[in-house]
């Protein structure tokens, strides 16, 4: 007897930021490969997923968001959000349709028109590409169904999706029919990774990320998008755990009591919250130990670009 025939290929997810492209992605994936705030654009870099459906390996390219670039960083993740398109056999344009139609409002609130415009840019983009994605439209149980058709219908008159699912990612409405449909448009290949692999992310990177989430989802009102975690040191123990070391930079002298809070308490409440995580995720004792540094320089330091996968001279 022949052996079965596998499938195995890539799917680039993209949109605005906050669009819930992560949230999507560990639903498909089943487990957690991307960090999830109310933040926006909190993906920083491609994160990819490992999703299985029956033969069929489906690895998912979670993209920053795409939207109006201001600083070098900015330049480098939108960048990195286009470039995952490239190779991929599938590509996902997920909406956020609460934010679609608030933006038509009279009321309509400035983070919902940043919304709308980055949608307009990512259709423009699609068009000077000549790629068909297939449109995902997010968040459809916070929309009146009527509303939903109208703005299916209004994106997919662009010409550049192939076809429309409506889902939520959030509550898994579905996302099996969109995951059944990207396995089959993935080629037959040998399977990429592990059967048991569910994302390619290095344990350093992982740990500065799962750290990242704590800090945002603490400090997310005081805090401004000037924060970024370091891993600077990850030691196999004896005794089978690991001990990590990782340095939270801020911009400004201001921003440094934020993370540490009232004697500490903040600190340590993302410590722990982030060690609790890793311990589960690498499934072995962690010993952690963070550090704040102000550095207002810390987002123009080519080395910081390098180890996240994105471009410094995008």
């Amino acid at each position: 007897m022949s052996e079965p025939k596998t499938r195995a290929g890539f799917a680039a997810v993209i949109g605005a930021p906050n669009a819930g492209k992560s949230t999507l992605v560990n639903r498909l994936v089943g487990a957690k490969v991307s960090i999830v705030t109310q933040k926006v654009q909190t993906t920083r870099f491609p994160v990819r997923g490992v999703a299985l459906a029956g033969d069929t390996q489906i690895v998912l390219v979670d993209t920053p968001g795409i939207f109006k670039p201001r600083r070098r960083l900015d330049r480098a993740m939108v960048r990195a959000a286009w470039g995952g398109t490239e190779d991929a056999d599938a590509v996902v344009h997920l909406v956020d349709a609460a934010a679609e139609i608030a933006a038509q409002g009279p009321e309509a609130k400035p983070a919902d028109r940043r919304s709308a415009a980055d949608v307009e840019s990512i259709v423009e983009g699609l068009k000077a590409t000549g790629t068909k994605a297939i449109l995902a439209i997010n968040k459809i149980d916070a929309v009146k169904r009527d509303q939903l058709l109208a703005l299916s219908q209004k994106l997919f008159d662009t010409g550049v999706y192939s076809e429309v699912f409506m889902i939520s990612a959030a509550t898994g409405s579905g996302v099996d029919d969109l995951k059944a449909r990207l396995a089959g448009l993935m080629p037959e290949n040998p399977w990429f990774y592990p059967e048991d692999q569910t994302a390619d992310l290095p344990a350093r990177l992982l740990a500065a990320e799962i750290t990242r989430e704590k800090l945002y989802l603490r400090v997310h009102e005081e805090l401004p998008y000037s924060a970024a975690v370091e891993t600077t040191a990850f030691q196999e123990r004896k005794d089978g755990g690991v001990r990590i070391e990782q340095t939270i930079y801020v911009e400004r002298e201001s921003q440094r009591p934020i993370v540490l809070g009232k004697g500490g308490q903040t600190l340590k409440w993302i410590g722990q919250k982030s060690r609790e995580e890793l311990t589960q995720l690498l499934d072995r004792p962690v010993h952690l130990f963070l550090h704040v540094q102000v550095d207002e320089k810390w987002a123009d330091k080519r080395a910081f670009y390098g180890d996240l996968g994105l471009d410094f001279d995008a």
